[in-house]
């Protein structure tokens, strides 16, 4: 059998609800972690109109939908903030919690998970949080 495009299996990205469901999920996770006192110290001079478009760009590419982020890496973006891991962690804990509270399918949930733990060196390179 040949997979076409209504035979191929939906990819996650389509499974949420497509780009609509994405900004939901970007939106309700950045209000999780600016109301976060350990972690809003890191945007406060950040255009955050900007910063929710790029996430909403990532999460697209990492739930297999189409690839149009054409910002900068996640290591050029992250290393020059000295996150430390428990800094990191914090957020990937705000991005599962979003995604829960929005009942996202749990194979989804465990494949996110997998992408946080692959891309962790390139965001976390600071022990001391103190400089936040």
């Amino acid at each position: 059998m040949t997979v076409t495009e209504e035979t191929a299996p939906l990819s996650h990205f389509e499974r949420i609800g497509g780009t609509k469901s994405v900004k939901a999920a970007v939106d309700l996770f950045y209000d999780k972690v600016l109301a976060d006192p350990e972690l809003a110290g890191y945007f406060t001079s950040v255009d955050m109109a900007g910063q929710r478009r790029h996430m909403v760009l990532m999460l697209t590419v990492v739930l297999g939908g189409p690839n149009e982020y054409t910002g900068r890496s996640l290591a050029e973006a992250h290393q020059p903030l000295n996150i430390p891991l428990e800094h990191y962690v914090k957020v990937g804990g705000h991005l599962t919690a979003t995604l829960t509270e929005l009942d996202v399918p749990a194979d989804i949930l465990a494949d996110v998970q997998a992408v946080l733990g692959q891309v962790q060196d390139q965001v976390v390179s600071g022990g001391d949080p103190a400089g936040v």
